[in-house]
């Protein structure tokens, strides 16, 4: 990314507004954004930055920057809004701990380190994740094109609005996750938490653990292969389904077509008061426990 002709700048301290406004093949080492001044900008309109072992404590730092890369970089809570309208960012072992990190980005890699920011990652292009935690909650609303592997997710609300997602080996602890997702794909991940998938078109979950309360209700085109449920109640409830599940599922509710196979389903529910045609075949591969 950067050239020859690189101009290096090490251990300096950057307080003003605006300190490398619009800089251009810039190396920083060891540098600090901070001070009284509370600055704000400091690399706004920047082009071919490498970034290692800086640390960022002002506001709105990289705004419509392009090649940039961080590595071993500090974002401070004071540090909100980090990321905004970028193009081709990679963060590699960075802290990310402001609010709103990335927001309207085109290609942003991170490669492990952490993120702690509220509202991160919304509508955005081309998010990629690699073994790196991540504590929010809206993450990624309304982005898409987003793979992750061996990311490790604690927030609500995740994932909602996004198209085109696919996780490998993640876990997640979050509720009300992938609402209105369309296109997402989940391989060998763990999913904890209530009110998963509902309204998502085009959700596929392959060898796949799933708790908590009333899961992937008012679907369409959902897909499970090979999952566990636990702690599953109401689950599937108005959904267009084939799900083959190992082991139980404690109920199911008002399926609306499609097709629900596991070992053991503890209660099948098609209520009265059901406002969709009810449809879809319930079937348990062994006999009833007595």
């Amino acid at each position: 990314m950067m050239k020859d002709e690189e101009k290096i700048i090490s251990g300096q301290r950057f307080p003003a507004e605006r300190a490398l406004y619009a800089a251009r093949d810039v190396r920083l080492e060891d540098c600090r954004f901070e001070g009284a001044e509370d600055g704000e900008s400091a690399l706004k309109e920047s082009r071919r930055i490498l970034a290692q072992d800086c640390f960022f404590d002002l506001r709105y730092p990289l705004w419509h920057t392009k090649e940039v890369r961080l590595s071993d970089c500090t974002m401070t809570e004071n540090c909100r809004a980090a990321l905004w309208y970028d193009e081709d960012v990679f963060l590699e072992n960075c802290k990310l701990h402001g609010i709103k990190a990335v927001r309207e980005c085109t290609n942003v890699r991170i490669d492990g380190g952490e993120v702690v920011s509220p509202e991160f990652g919304w509508r955005s292009r081309g998010i990629s994740l690699r073994s790196t935690a991540v504590t929010s909650e809206y993450a990624f609303f309304g982005s898409r094109n987003i793979v992750a592997e061996g990311l490790h997710f604690s927030g609500k609300y995740s994932f909602q609005y996004t198209r085109n997602v696919r996780l490998e080996r993640c876990v997640l602890h979050t509720k009300d996750a992938f609402w209105h997702a369309k296109g997402a794909t989940l391989i060998d991940c763990e999913v904890d938490g209530e009110y998963l998938g509902w309204y998502s078109e085009g959700l596929t979950l392959i060898r796949c653990r799933i708790r908590g309360t009333q899961p992937l209700c008012y679907c369409r085109r959902l897909r499970l292969i090979d999952c566990t449920m636990e702690n599953a109640d109401l689950a599937f409830e108005y959904s267009d389904v084939r799900a083959d599940v190992k082991g139980d599922i404690l109920s199911v509710k008002n399926v609306r077509r499609g097709r629900v196979e596991a070992d053991h389903i503890g209660e099948v529910l098609t209520t009265p008061d059901a406002v969709y045609p009810v449809r879809a075949k319930i079937v348990q591969r062994c006999a009833p426990r007595v």
